[in-house]
């Protein structure tokens, strides 16, 4: 998912370097949400494996 937001992220810039207002402000906007589902996804990993000792397992 972290790779997703890169990839919206470096499509925002080379937009907007262009000029493509609209395009930039839409990859710039998908790719904060990837980024912070990322975050969220990261922290609960992180929690249930300090109370858990172990992976919890992939949905």
């Amino acid at each position: 998912m972290l790779y997703w937001a890169v990839i919206f992220f470096i499509l925002a810039i080379v937009a907007g370097v262009f000029g493509f207002g609209g395009i930039a402000a839409a990859s710039a906007g998908i790719a904060q949400i990837l980024f912070f589902i990322f975050l969220v996804v990261f922290v609960v990993s992180l929690i249930a494996h300090l109370l858990t000792g172990r992976r919890p397992p992939l949905v």
